[in-house]
């Protein structure tokens, strides 16, 4: 069964838990008082401190002292400036301490709290990470995270026949395209990967799948990455989705970094399938993501290895025993999030981002993957010394950067036009960090 099991749901529902409430009841109330509180500041003292002041987003993108009230609220190494932020993002403190706090009711209350209080805590956390993302609650199912969801919707699209062409692109994440190469077993289907223009621009990106489209006429699926993770370009997906359904074809849209960090929800995108994570942008424990099928969709995914199949969104993935701390801390951090304001995140990300691109684009012998449009960038952008493309020069790039200059930031490797070391600050990122790796950038390309 899906997790957390369907059968336990339906025992729920039939009341059986009812009898037990009170008991339930008094052994939350023991643990919580057993469990740290949140210190040193109380969680309302928190959320005042990160109410935003009355300005537009990019005003209050530049007002460092509210940037710094909510880099206080993370507790993050200062041994390098940390600009690897697109792996996972850390926790707000009162996440943390929520997080810490669930994990020792689990840890007291056992199977007894598991099974008869944890499912209906679980279904408000999903429900909250439905609202957040602009969906119905029986829309999406929660998951590990991205990885996990795309998995499922890939390798479960049971809508192509032999003979058909699925399409991807040097853009999409490692594992997707594995997974995206694996259906030429599975369902004995063309695999096209594209590589995408570079320098890309909105028109290039839109006529580059127009033209893969035409060129293929036996294309029914492609993968699109929203905000893909090697160069952080924004792909136009809702214009090329709705150009790609004109002509019967399905999109699964990865937006494990688009969701979170772009002033968006899922809606925008149009997409009929999306992977979710909410351990990136939104600052969730880690192991927290979503799977995303529009109502009246969930039929051409097949269900999880067995599961019984119809409407139910659940039983396309089973996770099998869950982590129910992570899980129960999600709603905190959505709250966080949208305290401070996704337009917000934005704006500030963008001008940390545009900070260090606009100084580097200066610097002689070094190549920035990173668009001048605003509707292709994100918080993530890479760079290159020129001519410099391999795996071996980039990982030494990237070394040479943490050694001589106390910057970490990582190698990505993938696109068509070669490796690259890839730069991602967070909204706890400050302007110093930022201007270090300028400085680092400088001093290695002399």
């Amino acid at each position: 069964m899906s997790q957390p099991d369907l059968k336990r749901r339906a025992w729920l529902r039939g009341g059986a838990a009812l009898t037990l409430a009170p008991a339930a009841a008094a052994s939350a109330s023991a643990t919580a008082a057993a469990a740290a509180p949140f210190e040193p500041a109380s969680l309302a003292a928190v959320m005042d401190s990160l109410a935003p002041p009355a300005l537009s987003p990019a005003a209050l993108a530049a007002d460092s002292g509210y940037w710094q009230r909510v880099a206080a609220q993370y507790d993050v190494t200062q041994d390098v400036a940390m600009l690897d932020n697109g792996y996972w993002g850390s926790m707000a403190r009162p996440v943390l301490a929520a997080c810490q706090q669930h994990l020792a009711t689990v840890n007291h209350g056992n199977a007894y709290y598991g099974r008869l209080r944890f499912p209906p805590e679980f279904e408000a956390a999903r429900a909250a990470a439905a609202r957040a993302l602009g969906v119905e609650r029986d829309e999406i199912v929660l998951t590990r995270g991205a990885t996990e969801a795309l998995q499922a919707l890939i390798s479960g699209y049971n809508r192509l026949r032999a003979g058909d062409t699925v399409l991807c692109a040097d853009v999409d994440y490692d594992n997707m395209l594995t997974v995206m190469g694996w259906l030429r077993t599975r369902r004995g289907v063309d695999v096209v990967r594209l590589a995408l223009p570079e320098p890309a621009t909105h028109g290039s990106l839109i006529d580059a799948y127009a033209q893969a489209m035409a060129q293929h006429p036996k294309l029914r699926m492609m993968l699109l990455t929203h905000v893909n993770h090697r160069n952080g370009m924004v792909l136009p997906v809702a214009e090329i989705v709705r150009m790609a359904r004109a002509r019967g074809i399905d999109a699964i849209v990865d937006t494990a970094h688009g969701f979170g960090q772009l002033d968006m929800r899922l809606p925008d995108l149009d997409a009929d399938f999306a992977g979710i994570n909410l351990h990136k942008w939104i600052g969730a424990p880690v192991g927290v993501g979503a799977l995303y099928i529009r109502r009246g969709r969930v039929r051409d995914i097949d269900p999880h290895m067995g599961e019984p199949d119809g409407d139910d969104i659940r039983t396309r993935v089973h996770t099998g025993t869950v982590n129910f701390a992570a899980y129960l801390a999600l709603p905190l951090a959505l709250q966080i999030h949208e305290r401070i304001g996704v337009a917000n995140k934005a704006a500030r990300l963008q001008r940390l981002r545009n900070r260090w691109v606009e100084a580097a684009r200066d610097i002689g012998g070094l190549q920035v993957l990173a668009s001048n449009d605003p509707r292709l960038t994100s918080a993530i952008a890479s760079f290159r010394l020129r001519g410099k493309t391999s795996v071996a020069e980039n990982a030494a790039l990237s070394k040479r950067l943490l050694k001589e200059h106390g910057v970490f930031a990582v190698l990505r490797d993938g696109l068509a036009s070669g490796a690259c070391v890839r730069v991602t600050p967070a909204i706890f990122t400050s302007e110093a960090q930022v201007d270090r790796l300028v400085a680092g950038l400088k001093a290695m390309s002399m």
